[in-house]
C-alpha cells in the first residue's frame, strides 16, 4: 500500500468509496464498523486535489483509503466547520492555543473495510500529517455515535479529545493532534 497526494484520476475511486460509507447510506446494523458523516462533491475533492489537501492510500491499482486536511480558509462558510472554527479558536492543546492560522481541520477519513485493522489507518494518517508541516495542531471531530472511529484515531495515530459539542441534533468530540 501507497500513501500518497491526491490526483485527479483518483476522485471517481473516492466518490465511489464515500458513497459505499456515508452514514446516510448505511444500515444501523453496519454503523459498528465506522462511518463517514461529511460527504464531498467531486467540485470539492478537485479543489483539495488543487491545493494538495486530498491524501490517498492505493493498493494494486485501487483507492483503498483517503483523507482530507487544509486550512480553515478552504473550510470556512459551511455551518459545521464555522461552528468549529468558533468552538476550537482560543482552545489550548499541550501548550499551544489554537488559533485560525496555527491550526487546520482534518477529515473525514475512510478506509476500506477489508483494509480496517491493518497498517492503512496510521500509514495515511501519517502522510497526511507530513504534508500540514507547516501548522502547529491539526483538529477533527468524530460523531460520538461512531466508537470505531473514536477508538482508532485515540489508540493507532494518538490523537485526544478536547472538546464535546453539539451540532445539528448530533453530539461530537472535538479532537486535536500536534504536527512537531
Amino acid at each position: 500500500m501507497e500513501a500518497r497526494l491526491g490526483k485527479l484520476g483518483d476522485v471517481g475511486m473516492v466518490l465511489d468509496l464515500q458513497e459505499k460509507n456515508l452514514v446516510s447510506n448505511l444500515a444501523p446494523e453496519k454503523m459498528n464498523d465506522g462511518f463517514v458523516t461529511t460527504p464531498f462533491t467531486e467540485k470539492q475533492l478537485l479543489d483539495l486535489i488543487g491545493i494538495g489537501g486530498l491524501f490517498v492510500l492505493e493498493d494494486y491499482n485501487s483507492i483503498v483509503g483517503y483523507t482530507m486536511a487544509a486550512d480553515w480558509d478552504y473550510f470556512k462558510g459551511r455551518p459545521m466547520f464555522d461552528y468549529m472554527i468558533e468552538r476550537f479558536s482560543g482552545l489550548e492543546y499541550r501548550g499551544e492555543t489554537i488559533t485560525y492560522d496555527n491550526s487546520f481541520q482534518y477529515g473525514p477519513i475512510c478506509i476500506a473495510s477489508e483494509k480496517r485493522g491493518t497498517e492503512a489507518f496510521p500509514l495515511l494518517f501519517s502522510c497526511m500529517r507530513d504534508h500540514m508541516s507547516d501548522f502547529k495542531v491539526g483538529t477533527t471531530f468524530i460523531n460520538k455515535v461512531n466508537t470505531r472511529s473514536l477508538e482508532a484515531h485515540r489508540r493507532k495515530v494518538k490523537l485526544e479529545i478536547i472538546d464535546e459539542f453539539d451540532f445539528n441534533g448530533s453530539s461530537y468530540y472535538g479532537l486535536g493532534f500536534l504536527i512537531k
